[in-house]
């Protein structure tokens, strides 16, 4: 069995042709784009690759291939979900990775963000609202305008099949 074929089995990249995970999809892709711009280049006022993984090796106390993966799903993933592509997998990394900041860094803040900077730092509401994005992509997929959503219709379509993907009418 090739890895389409076992990707497919597991539904990784199955999805419906739904606007709405298109929306929630491409969101989420961008907030965690730019933190992970922050980390991995230092743009927006960052710390750049060095500073953060400093911040995680040192501060946090992770060994460095965890920061570095950190890192890449904050900004490749982000970028990769964005696009579409291995939008279930991409999706739960950033979902698990917020429940890490949870625990690391906001728990211990409060539920509200630091709008007035009178906080140690930020609150968990922001880390909330991730975990039900990520909760809805993981459970059902990319959405329309997606890599994933356009690599199964070709795949499926290539087998002689004309009812593709699995989920090919339209729900938004």
């Amino acid at each position: 069995m090739n890895l389409f074929n076992y990707c497919k089995k597991l539904n990784i990249l199955g999805t419906d042709n739904s606007i709405n995970w298109t929306i929630l999809r491409v969101m989420l892709g961008v907030v965690m784009l730019a933190h992970g711009v922050q980390k991995t280049f230092g743009w927006f006022g960052g710390f750049g690759w060095e500073g953060s993984m400093g911040y995680f090796t040192g501060h946090v106390g992770m060994p460095a291939p965890a920061a570095a993966f950190v890192i890449l799903v904050e900004s490749l993933g982000a970028a990769l979900l964005i696009i579409g592509f291995a939008g279930r997998i991409n999706a739960a990394l950033i979902g698990l990775i917020m429940i890490g900041a949870f625990f690391v860094e906001h728990k211990s803040n409060g539920f509200y963000m630091n709008w007035f900077g009178n906080q140690k730092g930020e609150g968990y509401e922001f880390d909330l609202l991730l975990w039900a994005i990520a909760a809805v992509l993981t459970i059902n997929g990319s959405g329309r305008f997606s890599v994933d959503r356009w690599l199964t219709a070709r795949r499926t379509s290539s087998h002689g099949t004309t009812n593709a993907p699995r989920y090919a009418k339209a729900t938004a």
